[in-house]
């Protein structure tokens, strides 16, 4: 029997579907221990199949150890579903966040090598490490980077989709609003976990990947799991990425995050997973020999943070998990009363479970190819822990299904409070026309605004998507789109203008956390041409005094005597602002295409002043 889901809430990487359908899922590379029970894994196929049917999985991989031993590793559906290519145990998926332990692992392994300690400032081994926060610049450590108390929400959206590296993301989180004090409270951030592999590598003298490769994947026999989807898509056995768009799974482009590689990045097959799991299981073991000390990797499965917020809620659905916490890269608490290790992971088309129960020896990994919800990877995991534990098996999909009931309700409730908070009858205060141009945030990089019609269109953070109006000085991103932009619908757009009238920023609200991310207007890119700039050099002439005009690098500088000099930002056409000076402003006359300026025209809050361009003697 098909059970029907309401339609889960969007997000803004990955638009879930929701029909339930039916696949001739292909089991593929199934293995058992000899001794395995086969009761205790009785309907389980079956209900794999039906769980990945009404939540719309193409593929995904389960590896299950148990006292030291794989007592499963198998592959069910399709790794490519357009051509039914089955997954199997050896299938590489992206794990996504599950690379975050990797990360905190190597720090592990430094710190016992002597090469860097946990708790001493960053600042120590990277002088130029600089937050919005003096004090968190100044006290960082290690330790803060992989347990989310740096103070700063996640901020996802500067790395997810402007193009920088990661030398660049670490050059500018120091533009980046933290939200809470820091240490203060536990907010999932993942440019710190790129700090602490670039932290590594610096340290190190190498990169977060080449080291991560020889201390951890290749003691560990991990020989096929890599750090980028470029070269999980050279292997032969690998998953593409799907998303679910209008009730249809839809093969999306895999997601390079290589510059924030050591918060998600890596790929890899259940198969070479267990052998990760099992790692931790042991204490740092490698079979007999020990790679990191006992403390230290009991260190990482203790709690460091307490959890709260929405993602402590999600991982809660039941008095069955305890209170979480984040210990190093990992997070911690209890299932069904027994001491409970775990992360999640997920990135477009990806989504990711590694969890196992220290003291009973249990460890499940499940990996699957498509993202907006992490139900599946979730639900397989517990019913695993159920079965092995010999306890009665909760029926985890239903819970699933009435919390993405309640956060459909949510969103519509939203909607119509958005709906209710339009004012009618209102217009834009000028014409579209006005609105166009380029606004830049040092921190989150270009937003441009151009014209389609009679309409408004914003390109930013990767995103192009047109625009409608609100009210007033405020437009909106239409709830009609379709496909992975259908998640934008509803955000809004506030323009501002300066104390000329002219509009000078606009705001985005890409972070939840902290006020609307502005982004300030800057001028016309021709104005910064250089021989552009040199029609405006001279002197000019206003009631017996000479006002100077200077060409200084690629910029120009306004000098009136007795007063500092300003640097002239560009505006529009031939108008520059006074950097510094609000609602001062100078404006060139200027004919032909070459000849120099004739005046200059001071705007100022009391007036506007005309200076004739003095002649050369």
């Amino acid at each position: 029997m098909t059970t029907e889901r309401p339609r889960r809430l969007r997000d803004l990487i990955a638009v879930p579907l929701c029909l339930a359908l039916c696949f001739a899922f292909s089991a593929a590379t199934a293995t058992f221990a000899a001794q395995a029970d086969s009761d205790t894994w009785a309907g389980f196929d079956a209900w794999v199949e039906e769980v990945m049917a009404e939540w719309l999985v193409p593929g995904i991989a389960v590896s299950v150890v148990k006292d030291g031993e794989v007592v499963l590793a198998k592959g069910y559906g399709f790794r490519d579903y357009e051509n039914k290519v089955p997954v199997t145990a050896d299938t590489l998926f992206a794990i996504g966040s599950n690379s975050k332990s990797f990360t905190a692992l190597l720090l592990a392994m430094m710190v016992e090598a002597g090469e860097l300690e946990w708790d001493e400032p960053i600042r120590t081994y990277m002088p130029d490490f600089q937050l919005h926060d003096p004090v968190a610049t100044a006290q960082m450590t290690a330790r803060d980077l992989v347990t989310h108390r740096s103070g700063l929400p996640r901020h996802d959206l500067v790395w997810l989709a402007t193009g920088r590296d990661r030398r660049g993301l670490y050059e500018r989180m120091r533009y980046l609003e933290p939200s809470q004090p820091f240490r203060g409270a536990f907010q999932y951030q993942n440019l710190m976990f790129m700090t602490a592999g670039y932290l590594a590598g610096q340290v190190g003298d190498s990169t977060w990947e080449e080291l991560t490769r020889q201390r951890i994947l290749d003691p560990l026999g991990m020989t096929r799991s890599n750090f980028s989807v470029d070269d999980m898509a050279k292997d032969a056995d690998h998953s593409f990425a799907y998303m679910d768009f209008d009730d249809e799974i839809t093969k999306v482009p895999f997601r390079n995050i290589d510059a924030v590689g050591p918060a998600g990045s890596i790929n890899s097959s259940v198969n070479e997973m267990a052998k990760y799991v099992q790692f931790h299981i042991d204490y740092g073991k490698v079979g007999e020999e020990q790679i990191l000390s006992e403390a230290s990797a009991r260190a990482m499965q203790s709690p460091q943070m307490v959890m709260n917020g929405p993602l402590a809620a999600a991982v809660r659905n039941g008095d069955e998990i305890g209170d979480p916490t984040y210990g190093l890269g990992l997070m911690v608490g209890t299932y069904r009363g027994r001491k409970h290790v775990r992360h999640g992971g997920g990135i477009d088309g990806f989504i990711s479970a590694m969890e196992w129960l220290p003291n009973e020896r249990i460890g499940v990994t499940v990996l699957s190819n498509t993202s907006g919800s992490g139900t599946v990877p979730q639900l397989v995991v517990r019913n695993v822990f159920d079965r092995l534990l010999g306890l009665d098996q909760i029926d985890w999909a239903e819970r699933a299904r009435k919390q993405e009931a309640e956060a459909e309700k949510m969103a519509e409730q939203m909607k119509e409070q958005r709906a209710q908070g339009r004012k009618d009858g209102t217009k834009p205060s000028h014409s579209l026309d006005d609105y166009v141009g380029s606004y830049e945030h040092p921190g989150y990089g270009m937003a441009t605004i151009g014209r389609d019609g009679d309409a408004l269109q914003v390109e930013v953070i990767g995103f192009d998507v047109p625009l409608e109006h609100y009210h007033y000085n405020v437009f909106m991103v239409p709830y009609d789109l379709e496909g992975p932009m259908a998640s934008l619908g509803g955000t809004r757009i506030a323009f501002s203008y300066d104390l000329d009238g002219d509009i000078d920023s606009l705001e985005i609200p890409l972070e939840s956390s902290v006020s609307a991310i502005q982004f300030a207007r800057l001028g016309d890119e021709t104005m910064n041409e250089i021989a552009f700039l040199e029609r405006m050099v001279g002197q000019y002439e206003i009631a017996g005094q000479l006002v100077t005009v200077a060409l200084a690098g690629d910029k120009l500088t306004l000098t009136v005597p007795g007063q500092p000099v300003y640097t002239l930002v560009p505006d529009r056409d031939t108008t520059f602002k006074l950097e510094g000076a609000d609602g001062f402003s100078v404006e060139f006359d200027v004919e032909g295409d070459s000849s120099p300026a004739s005046a200059a025209t001071l705007h100022q809050p009391n007036g506007s002043f005309t200076a004739e361009r003095k002649a050369a003697a």
